[in-house]
């Protein structure tokens, strides 16, 4: 049996982990086995001694994108579903927001390096990020870098032409967690 994969992308506290523990609730009620990959990797590439955030580096992204991929295709083991909280387009994002000028021969690596790992996904789902929310508890506070990786991540899905599903604030009290479970029941039963 192959897990079927289901990654979440978006900004900080645009509520993807909110999102994701719901979706894994419905899906272990369904009688799934679930796992789901942690969206810490980006603090321990900080623990690492990588820049990140503001100062964000393409080594430091390559890590992220590895460390997740690794976590992934380790769960598979395991699990019906897998739920990657962060998939490989945001530490991309976090690195294009930290950039003044990105240099585009690192870009195109960092580029195939997503596109890559996105081809594994089942699905795709991108927050989006609604600055009229209140902020959660984050460790960045920058409305403007915030906007930047939201940015980032939805010009990124559509130049890299992946398949997606936008999941709008609106969309948590609708039928986005339905919508999502069913899917991920259809595509395990496959």
């Amino acid at each position: 049996m192959v897990a079927t994969r289901i990654a979440f992308s978006g900004t900080h506290s645009t509520g993807k982990t909110t999102l994701i523990r719901r979706v894994e609730m419905e899906l272990r009620a369904a009688g799934l086995t679930v796992a789901r990959t942690p969206a810490s990797f980006a603090q321990k590439a900080a623990e690492l001694g990588f820049p990140k955030l503001h100062k964000q580096t393409a080594e430091c992204t390559e890590w992220i994108i590895a460390a997740s991929a690794a976590a992934v295709a380790e769960a598979t083991l395991k699990a019906d579903v897998v739920l990657i909280d962060r998939s490989a387009l945001d530490p991309v994002a976090y690195w294009l927001a930290a950039q003044e000028n990105p240099d585009p021969a690192i870009g195109d690596r960092l580029w195939r390096l997503v596109h890559a790992h996105a081809a594994t996904y089942d699905f795709l789902y991108a927050t989006v990020l609604d600055p009229t929310v209140p902020l959660g508890d984050c460790r960045d506070r920058d409305p403007e870098y915030r906007a930047a990786v939201d940015q980032s991540i939805h010009n990124l899905l559509i130049s890299l032409n992946l398949r997606h599903k936008k999941i709008t604030h609106a969309d948590f009290n609708g039928d986005a967690v339905q919508v999502i479970v069913q899917r991920a029941i259809a595509k395990a039963a496959a």
